[in-house]
């Protein structure tokens, strides 16, 4: 049994756990179900093995045996690799659970405009949720994640999604690939952050 197996065997395993991932990052192994057909580039196989609130649908990429890649699509058709592995995917979006707004607000992929949205996401996140930071450790315990800095977190993040081309490019059945995950906008967009 590979280490992600065994972390989706955790969470399947214990409903207060995967209740308490759905909060942090709304990763939730109840969700399976992307709404259509899609492949990737390589051909590699998919598995659909969570979804999130807003309809988004992570993937594992690859055939069983190891641990696999993780890629997320967005229902507004975006998708990208997050994850080398269930782990290194599940370290990032627990440790940042702004994750995905770090990459809307990241000027096209840019690091230093990622760091300064999610210093940004990081205040308002501690000041509407100031519990976060006990549910981190209590995951990260759980499922033996271990987080690194805040800034070895977001570059991972980056990383991550700069490895999708050209291997993990998500497509619909008619060939349309789905756009980046890294999106245009830059933290200035948000008005209470200026």
């Amino acid at each position: 049994m590979t280490r992600d197996e065994a972390i989706l065997d955790s969470i399947r395993g214990d409903s207060g756990l995967a209740e308490l991932l759905w909060r942090v990052c709304e990763f939730d192994l109840s969700r399976g179900d992307h709404g259509e057909p899609v492949r990737l580039s390589s051909g590699l196989a998919l598995e659909v093995v969570a979804g999130d609130f807003t309809g988004g649908t992570f993937f594992l990429c690859g055939d069983g045996g190891k641990d696999r890649p993780v890629l997320y699509a967005s229902s507004e058709g975006q998708a990208g690799l997050i994850g080398q592995s269930l782990t290194e995917a599940l370290e990032i979006m627990v440790g940042l659970p702004s994750w995905w707004d770090c990459l809307k607000f990241s000027g096209s992929g840019d690091l230093t405009v990622m760091r300064t949205a999610a210093d940004h996401l990081r205040h308002d996140e501690l000041e509407d949720q100031p519990e976060i930071g006990a549910h981190r450790v209590r995951l990260a315990a759980a499922l033996g994640l271990e987080f690194g800095s805040f800034p070895a977190l977001l570059a991972r993040l980056h990383a991550a999604v700069s490895a999708t081309t050209p291997d993990f490019v998500l497509a619909d059945e008619t060939g349309e690939a789905y756009e980046p995950l890294f999106g245009p906008w830059l933290p200035s967009r948000n008005p209470a952050w200026r």
